[in-house]
């Protein structure tokens, strides 16, 4: 029984203002074999995003080296709801594309953590609305006309969604448009899929991204010739993670992800879960081409 990977790295983002470590911060957990191909786990916890990124790079340019492919998960979306990139008149066939693109063109995410997330939102709803909807959630120092501190009103049948297709099907998921407190993973989004798409531009055909381009499929050993790295959304908070001894909550989460799906690569299960057993074609479509979807979570 062959493994489709032999790492799997997990990463819980953050969107903090400011250089942090510990709770609430960026922590990256790499499960992966020794010599004797033992599955082994070690995690890392940067200060800032910029280090994050360069720390990422360091991990998979080692398993670049080694030829071994890697499983990267992320803990936010990695697309919005569906109907975003019409709504914004954006360029191009490939709507998940366009936002990404878009987002690169708008996001200022400086080395000490410094960055715009905010006024990113605020100026996405003025395209859309002219009001403070859809985003919402910020302190009330940044306030602006086109984003408030709290929501100022539900999803009604003519906006855009208040939740991805994959969000409601994980039954908890939080909103993408919530950019500020607890359970906020807007600004995470905001700010992490520029950096996902740096990564991806870094290292060419050598990424896929789950499902965008690989589709709702079961994954083979064919279908990643030539793949280094295979980036996925995933959600730790599925996974009940106990902390060990000098852990605290986000490493267990980081280190209890990465084991199951290194679990079920050892098993043979895990091409299976890159397939969507179930779900209507129109939700499918919308999770390839605009969404993208939680890996582990059933359609």
């Amino acid at each position: 029984m062959s493994r489709l990977f032999s790492a799997y790295v997990i990463v819980d983002w953050s969107a903090a203002a400011k250089p942090a470590t510990g709770p609430d911060s960026v922590w990256i957990g790499v499960m992966k074999r020794d010599l004797r191909f033992r599955l082994t786990f070690e995690s890392f916890n940067p200060a800032t995003r910029a280090e994050a990124e360069k720390k990422l790079a360091e991990i998979l340019d080692d398993f670049r080296k080694r030829g071994e492919r890697a499983l990267v998960g992320f803990d936010f979306p990695l697309g919005f709801p569906r109907g975003l990139a019409k709504a914004l008149g954006l360029p191009g066939d490939l709507p998940w594309r366009a936002v990404w693109d878009q987002l690169d063109k708008m996001v200022k995410d400086k080395a000490d953590n410094t960055n715009n997330r905010f006024g990113v939102g605020s100026e996405i709803n003025r395209r859309l609305t002219g009001g403070p909807f859809p985003f919402w959630g910020c302190p009330p120092k940044d306030a602006l006309t086109t984003l408030q501190p709290k929501r100022q009103r539900a999803h009604g049948p003519e906006d855009l969604p208040e939740f991805r297709h994959a969000d409601v099907a994980a039954k908890g998921a939080a909103s993408i448009w919530k950019l500020y407190y607890n359970g906020s993973v807007g600004g995470q989004a905001i700010l992490g899929i520029p950096a996902v798409r740096r990564l991806k531009l870094a290292r060419g055909e050598g990424v896929k991204v789950w499902p965008f381009e690989t589709g709702f499929k079961a994954l083979t050993e064919a279908d990643l010739a030539g793949v280094e790295v295979v980036v996925a959304e995933v959600y730790p908070s599925l996974y009940k993670a106990q902390p060990q001894p000098g852990e605290i909550k986000d490493q267990a989460q980081v280190r209890v992800s990465a084991e199951h799906f290194a679990r079920l690569d050892e098993t043979g299960k895990l091409d299976a879960i890159f397939a969507a057993r179930s779900g209507a074609a129109d939700v499918l479509l919308d999770a390839e081409t605009e969404e993208g979807w939680i890996l582990g979570v059933e359609a």
